[in-house]
């Protein structure tokens, strides 16, 4: 009897007289299982796995679109700062050429003022050298017979002193001048 009351408390799945309503159940669990979820889980997480992957595809689009005009932009920016410094560089070549011709200008008038005034100092320098000759004799006469005077304390013919001093100064241009 011990055996048989072990045989029946034991584990009723490894009782071959259930197996059949087992197996049953087993159907019928599962069937309904594969039911709920090929018609209702599934579909859901398909839809959900389809609107991920398009909303995945949409947001690469939208980011490849976005990369396309941040180069275009980046571009323009480039083009933009190029075109700046063309610019600037055109401006400071004007700036540059003006003044190096305001400089030019300046430096004719300041020239021709300089030659005004050197060809004025000539002129005077001219005038003067030509004229010397003249006001050396008459002072060179006038001291001759002062001192004459002075010395023989009589009165000497001033055209003798003339032809004496005119003879000295003669000799003495030929050796200023190289003649």
């Amino acid at each position: 009897m011990e055996a048989f009351a072990a045989e029946s408390g034991g584990m009723p799945q490894l009782n071959p007289e259930f197996w059949v309503s087992q197996i049953f159940w087993l159907i019928i669990t599962f069937g309904i299982l594969y039911v709920v979820l090929s018609k209702l889980i599934l579909p859901k997480i398909s839809a959900n796995l389809e609107t991920r992957k398009s909303q995945i595809l949409e947001n690469i689009e939208a980011a490849e679109k976005q990369r396309e005009e941040s180069e275009q932009k980046i571009e323009e920016y480039e083009k933009i700062v190029q075109s700046s410094k063309n610019e600037a560089k055109n401006h400071f070549k004007q700036a540059r050429e003006k003044v190096l011709k305001d400089i030019g200008v300046k430096k004719e008038a300041l020239e021709k003022e300089i030659n005004g005034e050197v060809n004025k100092v000539e002129n005077e320098i001219k005038t003067f050298r030509d004229s010397a000759p003249e006001k050396i004799k008459k002072i060179a006469e006038e001291t001759s017979s002062d001192l004459l005077q002075e010395l023989i304390g009589a009165e000497v013919n001033s055209s003798s002193i003339s032809a004496i001093v005119e003879d000295l100064s003669r000799k003495k241009m030929d050796e200023y001048y190289g003649n």
